[in-house]
């Protein structure tokens, strides 16, 4: 072990980046935007609440730094000294803002971006990012939504940028908002329905002439019109009709239907958003809420850890780590914070943590 220093100095850093950029739109916030679609996914309760879970949960993790020693039988991880941007990628905001930011553009989009803001001065490393909205890249060799690699067209909101100057974050699964764009459509238009039927009257029905003369279409509709403004008026809990016209309830009560409806389609967006369905309140038959450590595991495992790995495995690249340098989130301390998880369970496969090293970070 004595082969690595327990010593390292912080790096020395050099310019801005951005600066060299001229009058590149990255800072000025005035400029972004999170897209239509985005917006319209979030309205619908399901998708807000799957990517809230997802997103508070990768926004809390603390990330760790290693390398990788083979001992001979396997491999052994040591922990390393964080650099500054390990506990912090953008000096200006939170680690929470920034990696709940670039999980939301992976769930929504399939890819993040993050613009390099420093460099170190020893090795031309990145020592800084900022996250920019994936809704405002655009990327000229790639149309999407499949996406094949790293763009080496980047443009943002029009300004071109160097690629070298952006990690490109790739999610293993398509962006919601392409595999579930007809779910998400579905839900927005009952939302809509439910809106109207919440302004309309408490017990649906129609009215039906019994007697008298026959009435006109144009006195039918101006009849059911009168009836309807009287019911939504401060004072028309009661009606009055004569013996020529008759209330009839709806057999089908649509409120029921559309309550069905909705409930069928949180459970697609559930699906769609590779959540559990009773992490987002909605009853299933089959896998049900059963404590504070299965909701957690299987938020980490069913749903957070594809981006978990995505986001893990691009700042580990060589581009931003020298070799054989790692950085992992610390997702143990997360599920055993209430006593959740077996540590040894969360050891990886032929990976095993410095039994030094962990007396010295305890």
């Amino acid at each position: 072990m004595g082969i690595f220093s327990r010593k390292i100095q912080a790096p020395a850093i050099g310019a801005d980046v951005r600066a060299a950029a001229g009058g590149s739109p990255i800072g000025s916030f005035y400029q972004y935007s999170v897209g239509y679609g985005e917006e319209v996914a979030l309205s619908v309760p399901t998708i807000s609440r799957a990517r809230d879970l997802i997103a508070s949960m990768i926004g809390a993790l603390t990330m760790k730094h290693y390398t990788l020693q083979w001992t001979g039988e396997r491999y052994e991880k040591i922990y390393l000294p964080n650099e500054p941007w390990i506990d912090q990628p953008d000096p200006n905001v939170t680690r929470n803002f920034f990696y709940s930011n670039i999980f939301s553009d992976l769930f929504f989009y399939g890819r993040a971006f993050a613009a390099v803001t420093r460099r170190r001065a020893d090795d031309n490393r990145p020592a800084a990012f900022t996250w920019i909205p994936a809704a405002s890249v655009n990327t000229s060799d790639q149309a999407g939504p499949q996406w094949f690699g790293p763009s080496k067209e980047i443009t943002f909101n029009g300004y071109p940028l160097e690629p070298n100057d952006v990690v490109q974050i790739l999610s293993p699964v398509n962006g919601l908002l392409f595999q579930g764009a007809r779910a998400v459509t579905i839900s927005a238009h009952l939302d809509q329905w439910t809106d109207r039927q919440a302004t309309s009257e408490q017990v649906p029905g129609y009215l039906q002439q019994v007697g008298g003369e026959t009435m006109s279409g144009e006195e039918l509709s101006d009849l059911a019109k009168s009836w309807a403004a009287l019911r939504k008026s401060t004072d028309g809990a009661i009606g009055a009709l004569n013996d020529y016209v008759k209330f009839e309830e709806y057999k089908n009560n649509p409120f029921d239907i559309l309550s069905k409806q909705r409930e069928y389609q949180a459970l697609e967006l559930a699906r769609v958003a590779n959540i559990p369905p009773y992490l987002v309140g909605i009853p299933t038959g089959g896998m049900t809420y059963q404590n504070a450590q299965q909701a957690r595991q299987d938020l980490y495992l069913f749903g957070a850890k594809p981006y978990i790995d995505a986001i893990e495995q691009t700042f580990s690249m060589n581009q931003i780590l020298p070799r054989n340098r790692f950085v992992e989130f610390d997702v143990k301390s997360y599920l055993s914070e209430n006593s959740l998880a077996d540590p040894e369970v969360m050891v990886e496969p032929d990976v095993e943590d410095s039994p030094d090293m962990e007396e010295e970070n305890s």
